[in-house]
């Protein structure tokens, strides 16, 4: 669990909450109308600029901004040069059954193991990085798509309320309540751009980001490894991944 999602989209609605509550009435921020103008109005609008497929995808692909563990870079480097050592020393035959918990690693190790080309190997590896990385770029766009549609779904829903009240004009008591109503669009707009969707759209592109250097750095390894580098080669390849300071600290 990615702590710094939960403690912050947590966070950021407990703040409003508790402004809420020191203040008015809490019921009076609760407008059935507004939701469904704002979040019905925002999934139809969304869902007319993606297919189904892309839009329901990036709701799956959205448990990454809340459950997302990428194997450590420095251990998964000594699995890399385990690999490495045990295909350079016994041939890429005594790699069969090698676990890894890694999809794309192990595609590539099995794909050497059944004696594949390496441009073949490589293709294919880059093939699977590059969809991966489709799916999550597509997921980060529909919740884009989200954050900017929610404000103006507000502004819409604030503008039929000022109209409904302007309507009524001859009755003076209503104008009031009428004009907070109108404005609870405006509020549940804002709140959910700000706070839920564009920050899982930003959680979901640096996730991408992540992940697409892992894969990058698992591809020029197995295409090193079945080349038959030397392990130290390889070793200085995909060191060159982590960050500066931790490359020195290991030199």
């Amino acid at each position: 669990m990615d702590l710094a999602t939960l403690i912050g989209l947590v966070g950021a609605m407990a703040i409003v909450m508790v402004a809420i509550f020191l203040g008015a009435d809490p019921g009076g921020f609760l407008d059935p109308a507004s939701i469904l103008i704002v979040i019905g109005g925002s999934v139809f609008v969304v869902l007319s600029k993606f297919s189904l497929q892309q839009f329901l995808g990036a709701f799956k692909v959205a448990i990454k901004a809340f459950k997302f563990k990428l194997p450590a870079t420095d251990a998964l480097i000594e699995e890399i040069l385990e690999v490495s050592r045990i295909a350079r020393k016994e041939g890429f035959l005594a790699l069969d059954g090698h676990d890894t918990e890694v999809a794309l690693f192990k595609t590539g190790i099995q794909m050497m193991v059944d004696g594949h080309a390496p441009d073949v190997v490589r293709s294919k590896l880059e093939k699977e990085r590059l969809l991966t990385l489709e799916r999550h770029r597509w997921g980060a766009k529909v919740f884009s798509a989200m954050g900017d549609v929610a404000p103006a779904m507000g502004m819409i829903g604030t503008l039929i309320g000022l109209v409904q009240m302007l309507a009524n004009m001859e009755d003076p008591a209503s104008i009031g309540p009428a004009m907070a109503v109108a404005l609870l669009t405006t509020l549940y707009g804002a709140i959910l751009a700000t706070m839920v969707f564009l920050p899982l759209a930003d959680k979901l592109n640096l996730r991408m980001t992540e992940e697409a250097r892992m894969n990058a750095m698992l591809i020029d390894a197995v295409t090193a490894i079945q080349s038959g580098s030397n392990p130290r080669v390889v070793e200085q390849l995909v060191s060159s991944y982590l960050p500066p300071k931790q490359r020195k600290a290991e030199a």
